[in-house]
């Protein structure tokens, strides 16, 4: 198993990622997020865009998750091959690319993506909707397998915490893969039970660093 999943094995991995036209969008303020994080006992940090990976893998020690997210609909979380290359030269430790069966922009299908990339080196981790991706990312030999597009890709229901069920199916029926939960772990209460239920590790982004969402959440109850 290569040390970057070994390393992140039963602990928190935060996802530090602002967008353009926020506040905060900016790769030097995403590295000192990611340096917070990591004082606070983040073992891993997952990342958005190649001037952030390079900016982040430059200030801490932790494995760094890289994705490119390009475009709003369909596939668009590291699409490409080429995509996936470029968070890997940026200094990604592992590369998370969209895992769902949906056409990819360059034709390539998953496995064929996944396979040029072994080929390279390169760790991969596979961002699934449903249980039927997991499958498939697991047939194509995929080194790290992740709930985090389960509730957005219309295949399952869009859960108000962690897809719970989902992650048991994965749990259980791949044991020999490692199993991250991401999406919707909103409080220390949902990260302990994903982490009871067996997860390898889990990725908590937006309760930790998106302060406008979570101020949201606090005003929303003054309403």
């Amino acid at each position: 198993m290569h040390p970057a999943i070994e390393q992140i094995h039963g602990g928190l991995v935060v996802s530090c990622q602002a967008y353009p036209g926020e506040p905060l969008r900016h790769p030097e303020t995403m590295a000192q997020m990611a340096m917070a994080a990591v004082e606070g006992g983040a073992v891993g940090i997952r990342c958005q865009g190649l001037a952030d990976i390079q900016a982040i893998k430059g200030q801490v020690e932790v494995p760094v998750i890289g994705i490119w997210k390009d475009g709003h609909e369909g596939v668009f979380i590291t699409p490409t091959l080429r995509h996936a290359r470029c968070c890997a030269a940026a200094g990604a430790d592992i590369v998370a690319i969209d895992a769902t069966r949906r056409p990819r922009p360059d034709g390539l299908s998953y496995a064929e993506t996944v396979r040029a990339l072994h080929d390279e080196g390169v760790v991969v981790m596979a961002d699934c909707g449903s249980f039927a991706d997991v499958e498939q990312a697991v047939e194509a030999g995929t080194d790290i397998i992740s709930t985090t597009l389960s509730g957005y890709t219309g295949e399952r229901e869009k859960t108000d915490g962690p897809d719970f069920e989902l992650l048991g199916q994965m749990i259980e029926s791949f044991p020999d893969t490692p199993v991250l939960c991401e999406g919707r772990i909103h409080t220390p209460d949902h990260l302990a039970q994903v982490m009871a239920m067996g997860a390898w590790s889990a990725v908590v982004g937006t309760a930790i660093t998106h302060p406008t969402t979570i101020t949201r959440w606090f005003a929303d109850k003054l309403a």
